[in-house]
């Protein structure tokens, strides 16, 4: 899942923190209906004017802008408590992604997209009552080979949920075909399974016998207790589900252009497109690639399942942006435990 650059595709609710900054080239505005008493009549309408001098090729995936594929694209509160996110988080791999992950904005240009959210949080379970909606305007803007990480700031709605609050499910995508075609990518995949349980056990008795003041520990978690990374890393070393899948099978179309691997948060089930067979065993670690280059099998699997066992979420991604994090970002998201657990495989492994 990380072996290229990559970007962070959505914030779980949690407090914005650097490398994104604010900026007012890209202004979002969002209307919809100030009450309705079904889900089904929660359509929304969010417009992204560029204020900029040039053209914005600004990638779509997990925010407002993607219409196409069911990524958290708002953040829902009622009564100030988030509503649970319930479609897929997703992690993209910058070099692999091409134009069609973009949408490109011209100066002066309003891009505007249509959404519908009903399957896409846990409305029956907050109960009726008046809803807050406020777009995912965090962009990653692509110029001249880098990617600017930019947060605008976003109006939101307030709609009024009287009634039919059933929970509606995601719909399987028929024409999804079986990418894995061959023996070989079903072993893959439990081979890494195997590798991420590991790097989650190692990484778990290294904390427990260096404690909180380690400096690789400081790095990647800072002021947190020990106790809060362990648990997060032991229920990946302990997984046992036997109802969790771990599929090559795109059910639900999300193996767009550069995404390499997706949780499913209503089921925790999790899905490998064709470019996470490109990985390298974690013993590569020991061999010829590096933390920071992202390729290792184990610490994208152990990601995907942070997701599915912890909630965790994907805030940002690269190493050296993962340690820039607070410490409350950092717990929470999955990259800081895919660096952190394969820097100790090779530090004490290798």
């Amino acid at each position: 899942m990380f072996f290229r650059p990559l970007v962070a595709l959505s914030l779980f609710g949690i407090a914005l923190a650097t490398p994104f900054k604010r900026s007012d080239n890209l202004v979002v505005s969002l209307t919809g209906p100030s009450s309705v008493g079904s889900l089904n009549d929660l359509k929304f309408t969010a417009s992204v004017t560029n204020n900029g001098a040039e053209t914005a090729k600004v990638l779509r995936y997990g925010t407002i802008l993607d219409d196409k594929l069911p990524t958290r694209s708002f953040t829902v509160t009622k009564d100030g408590q988030v509503v649970d996110f319930t479609g897929i988080k997703m992690t993209v791999s910058l070099e692999e992604a091409d134009d069609t992950a973009y949408t490109f904005i011209k100066p002066g240009e309003t891009v505007t997209v249509n959404h519908e959210v009903a399957n896409l949080f846990d409305f029956a379970a907050a109960g009726a009552g008046k809803f807050t909606f406020e777009p995912v305007a965090n962009f990653v803007v692509s110029a001249d080979s880098a990617f600017n990480k930019i947060a605008a700031a976003p109006s939101t709605v307030e709609v009024e949920v009287t009634g039919d609050l059933a929970k509606r499910e995601l719909s399987l995508n028929k024409r999804a075909v079986d990418i894995c075609t061959t023996a070989s990518r079903k072993s893959f995949i439990d081979a890494s399974y195997s590798e991420a349980k590991t790097l989650a056990s190692v990484s778990s008795s290294y904390v427990s016998s260096n404690g909180a003041t380690d400096s690789l520990f400081r790095a990647y978690f800072k002021t947190n207790s020990a106790s809060t990374v362990t648990r997060v890393l032991n229920a990946v070393a302990s997984e046992n589900s036997g109802s969790r899948t771990l599929s090559c099978v795109d059910s639900f179309g999300a193996c767009s252009s550069g995404v390499i691997a997706y949780t499913l948060i209503s089921t925790t089930n999790i899905y490998f497109c064709g470019i996470f067979f490109n990985e390298v065993a974690t013993s590569g670690l020991c061999s010829g690639t590096s933390v920071a280059s992202r390729n290792v099998r184990g610490g994208t699997t152990l990601h995907e399942m942070t997701h599915a066992t912890s909630g965790t979420d994907d805030i940002i991604y690269g190493c050296a942006s993962d340690q820039g994090l607070s410490a409350g970002n950092q717990v929470a998201n999955a990259d800081n435990y895919n660096c952190f657990t394969t820097q100790v495989y090779q530090n004490t492994r290798c």
